[in-house]
């Protein structure tokens, strides 16, 4: 049993599918505009519509299939979805006063239903310029706020639930309480997906695409591409190759002590590649971010075809691809946030088939998986880190120099996370050289040297994120140290942007 999604380029989406996967329901993400006929394909037992940018009345704006409401499938609207799903069926939707638009906490009064069902009111998060003036027909109220007598509306009949709030969000109250409802009272939902039969169906998925061919896999020795070699393995065993490709743009020593573990720890072949020279002259002079994903994006493929010689003719490339890359990197009319090296910056002439088994999976589903495949805790609890590496950690042209400074800070940052014992409990840490040079004084001398950024976030599933708190005692130690052991640092800054309105990464 599964929950179809489909996204009309709202910044709470993924979100959702996390809600929906926490209760131990599969969810997919399809584009707003998806067929009817990709929609049926998945066989959901229940559609979410989620939130957006738009307004329905809109003529730009991302309007489903019109015979979706014909499916007879449970379906739950949330925010621009509760409105688009009035407008499609008859009801009437309206830009509010400014004085009566609602953002951030409301209070909500429930009325009997099965939706909200043990629940009588509870603090909700909204976000919306419009409003649901009139119902379609079938259709009644079954939640209000101060501001908003639709906060929620149903046609019970129909199996149709919109809520003008965001359940999904940690704001709203009972925000698990109310996907249960929906899953499990109204969908009649079994719940079936966890970690363990998601190994066995990628192992099988993996040996019915790869057959008895020869795949290669691009190993970063991060938790994304080290699972995806464990499970790959067990599905094909040697026939599997791991190309660790040195482009770089990696941490301290990081290119030694990923070759010792999977030489000592995994049984699989393993190929070291020095790329270095071959990345860096790509990257020369660029500084737009996302040319440089996708010159990295393409340079990993030409590398891992050149070592296809070596491989006995691989036909398959593996990648450690999951789903918050795929999302990211655009689904149809959605926005591009960013495109991700093995995803949005492919090049179009690829020689290989891929193979992705954690495309569908959430960083923490990942690490769950690793945990069952037997991976060392401290690799499946590894930070994690960007296959374009560095790269997108110096903003501007990248040049050894500064390869070489942002290492030495960053080492000097995540080895005071280990010691202070906060490295487990930050999502991820990093430090950033922006293309700043500021004035200082060091040794009664001015100095012009780099300003450095130290950036660290808890979150849940990399969709939202908030800056972690440090003490002001650590972060006075770090700008110390970092400043006396690295010389061509004077400054340093600690980031507490969150996600929204920025990402985790800076590029």
């Amino acid at each position: 049993m599964s929950v179809i999604i489909l996204d009309f380029k709202g910044q709470y989406c993924q979100l959702i599918a996390r809600r929906v996967r926490e209760l131990g329901v599969f969810s997919k993400i399809l584009p707003g505009d998806a067929t009817l006929e990709e929609i049926k394909a998945e066989n959901p037992s229940a559609i979410i519509l989620t939130g957006g940018p738009d307004s329905v009345y809109e003529q730009d704006a991302i309007h489903p299939d019109k015979d979706l409401f014909t499916l007879k499938i449970p379906m739950l609207g949330i925010c621009y979805g509760a409105q688009l799903m009035s407008y499609m069926l008859g009801g009437v939707v309206q830009k509010a006063d400014p004085s009566e638009a609602e953002y951030g906490k409301a209070v909500a009064t429930y009325k009997d239903s099965p939706l909200f069902d043990g629940l009588e009111s509870g603090v909700v998060w909204m976000s919306h310029m419009d409003y649901i003036d009139k119902l379609p027909e079938g259709f009644k109220p079954i939640a209000t706020t101060k501001n908003c007598a639709t906060a929620a509306i149903a046609d019970e009949n129909r199996k149709f639930y919109a809520t003008q709030f965001h359940p999904e969000v940690n704001n709203t109250e009972h925000q698990k309480e109310i996907f249960k409802n929906f899953l499990f009272k109204i969908a009649n939902i079994t719940p079936d997906w966890n970690s363990d039969n998601f190994i066995d169906k990628a192992i099988e998925d993996i040996k019915s695409q790869i057959g008895d061919g020869y795949a290669i896999l691009g190993l970063s020795g991060g938790v994304d591409s080290s699972v995806a070699a464990a499970l790959v393995a067990k599905a094909i065993g040697e026939r599997l190759t791991c190309i660790f490709v040195d482009h770089g743009l990696l941490r301290m020593n990081e290119a030694e002590e990923v070759e010792k573990v999977f030489k000592e720890k995994f049984n699989v072949k393993f190929i070291k590649v020095d790329a270095k020279d071959r990345f860096l002259s790509k990257l020369k002079g660029v500084t737009e971010p996302e040319k440089k994903r996708k010159i990295i994006g393409e340079e990993f493929i030409r590398v891992f075809e050149d070592a296809k010689k070596d491989c006995t003719n691989a036909k398959f490339l593996v990648q450690g691809t999951i789903y918050p890359d795929v999302v990211e990197s655009g689904l149809k009319k959605g926005d591009v946030i960013k495109s991700h090296h093995n995803v949005g910056g492919l090049p179009e002439d690829v020689d290989f088939e891929l193979v992705e088994p954690l495309r569908m999976l959430f960083k923490d589903e990942v690490r769950s998986a690793g945990k069952i495949l037997g991976l060392p805790e401290n690799m499946v609890m590894r930070h994690p880190f960007p296959g374009p590496g560095l790269a997108i950690r110096i903003i501007g042209e990248i040049t050894e120099e500064k390869l070489d400074i942002l290492r030495r800070v960053d080492k000097i940052y995540i080895d005071m996370l280990h010691e202070k014992n906060l490295y487990n409990e930050i999502w991820q840490a990093f430090a950033v050289l922006p293309d700043i040079k500021t004035v200082g004084v060091q040794g009664d001398r001015r100095t012009y040297s780099y300003m450095c950024a130290l950036r660290a976030v808890r979150t849940k599933d990399a969709m939202t994120a908030e800056s972690y708190p440090f003490t002001w005692e650590f972060l006075d130690e770090a700008q110390r140290r970092i400043i006396n052991a690295v010389p061509e640092v004077n400054r340093v800054v600690y980031d507490i942007t969150s996600k929204p309105p920025g990402t985790i990464e800076w590029e």
